[in-house]
């Protein structure tokens, strides 16, 4: 099996350095993106297997991000990692088309798990999210 390709990307640059972190043992991180515009241009150009990225980011929020990626009918599976847990969030999440949504206080126990079943082309939330 190869190696899964992230992006990631946040606002936050000591959150984007934890990620990276966090997850170059087990995955390639192709880029980081601190805003919206520049995750669309990086999965356009990168083509990363997964997105990982914030809801909350300047020029372009989350949800518009994975709304324009659909509209281009990226291959990029998206998953969310945020501070954001009011269900309305998590309702627009998977309507835009993300198959993850895992909040950043459950980062080290649900990240890779999201990523696995994002690989494995299922959808996640955080356990600690489910009414």
């Amino acid at each position: 099996m190869s190696t899964i390709r992230i992006l990631l990307a946040d606002d936050n640059v000591e959150m984007l350095a934890n990620l990276r972190e966090e997850l170059a043992t087990q995955f390639e991180i192709v880029g980081t993106a601190q805003n919206g515009l520049d995750a669309v241009n990086f999965v356009c150009l990168l083509e990363p297997d997964i997105l990982v990225m914030d809801v909350t980011m300047p020029e372009q929020n989350g949800i518009e991000v994975a709304l324009h990626l659909r509209a281009i009918r990226s291959r990029t599976k998206i998953l969310f990692l945020t501070i954001h847990e009011e269900p309305e969030y998590i309702s627009a999440a998977f309507q835009a088309g993300a198959l993850a949504y895992v909040t950043k206080r459950r980062l080290a126990s649900d990240l890779v798990a999201a990523i696995d079943a994002v690989v494995a082309g299922q959808q996640f939330l955080s356990p600690s999210l489910r009414s």
